[in-house]
């Protein structure tokens, strides 16, 4: 191995030749790979690493403990080339993997976001276009934002209405349909984005203000931007973008939606689930049975399911 930087080309490039997008991670490394290069350091130690992944301040110890996962891997497979590589054992945060409590966004806080999102500093007007596509994409599909970010031209079908979703998380495939709505709103950016930008150097369908394709930390750091802006996060110093809702909570707030009108007209959900954990992308019901767990409103329909059953019998 000629450098650190020259490994992880390389451990990025086997990390994906096994299957997996490890865009962010990718990306995070190489964060890793530059602090290394300041500190002028030839190997990767144990003490290094923990300065890096503390870097962030402001942050749960949660996301130190996720900066550090992504090093250990990577000082893992690169230690078998370079004994001096020191691998940074588990748990040194301690920190315990927890969901999440969900926001269930409104109508109105979707619109809201939406409008917002529209208003973007955005020279082409490129840049607020393809938010306000992104939060209508994932609040009307409930598409992981991973999935949403990652999806070429080929697999937005709007003649049939049809999402591909390719190789994503647990390696699962699968197709998406979606409303006439959604499609016609995919439809109008598609045409709006390709007289703004005619010629963009990617197959991306959601692509930034340079007509690259958008990143996850851009759409991440937008969708915070923009929750300030109306309320939903607290304004916080500097470049941190604080805690608050986050775009993965439009997925729950898609699925939370789905099982609450299930409920109401008197489905029965157990047997709906199945269907809707496909439609997710779920690797087990199990998870998409969480939703009911995390969400008041549906435990307690679910209860009052349950009580109207053992009274029938």
């Amino acid at each position: 191995m000629s450098s650190i930087r020259d490994a992880l080309a390389q451990y990025v490039a086997i990390r994906r030749a096994l299957g997996t997008q490890f865009r962010e991670p990718a990306l995070t490394l190489g964060h890793f790979a530059d602090f290394l290069e300041r500190e002028g350091a030839e190997f990767i130690t144990t003490s290094l690493a923990l300065r890096w992944a503390m870097e962030r301040e402001g942050v749960q110890r949660a996301t130190w403990a996720r900066r550090l996962t992504m090093v250990r891997g990577f000082a893992a497979w690169l230690s078998a080339f370079d004994p001096r590589t020191e691998v940074p054992p588990k748990r040194l945060f301690h920190a315990r993997h927890r969901r999440n409590k969900p926001h269930i966004f409104t109508d109105q806080e979707i619109e809201r976001l939406m409008t917002e999102a529209a208003r973007l500093n955005s020279p082409k007007g490129l840049r607020g276009l393809t938010h306000v596509t992104l939060v209508g994409l994932l609040a009307s599909t409930g598409l992981r934002p991973g999935e949403a970010l990652a999806l070429d031209l080929p697999n937005v079908d709007l003649n049939n209405g049809i999402l591909a979703i390719r190789q994503t998380k647990f390696g699962k495939s699968r197709f998406v349909p979606i409303k006439d709505s959604t499609c016609a709103a995919l439809a109008q950016y598609a045409e709006r984005r390709n007289a703004l930008c005619a010629h963009y150097p990617t197959d991306g369908f959601l692509v930034s203000e340079r007509g690259t394709r958008l990143h996850s930390c851009a759409a991440r750091r937008t969708f915070a931007k923009v929750s300030r802006a109306i309320g939903l996060r607290a304004a916080v110093e500097g470049r941190r973008i604080g805690r608050g809702p986050r775009l993965q909570d439009l997925r729950h707030t898609f699925a939370t939606r789905k099982l609450i009108e299930w409920y109401r007209e008197g489905l029965d959900v157990e047997r709906e689930l199945p269907k809707l954990a496909t439609y997710l992308g779920h690797v087990s019901v199990g998870h998409t049975y969480w939703y009911i767990e995390a969400v008041p409103e549906l435990l307690q329909l679910a209860t009052e399911r349950m009580s109207q059953r053992g009274g029938t019998q």
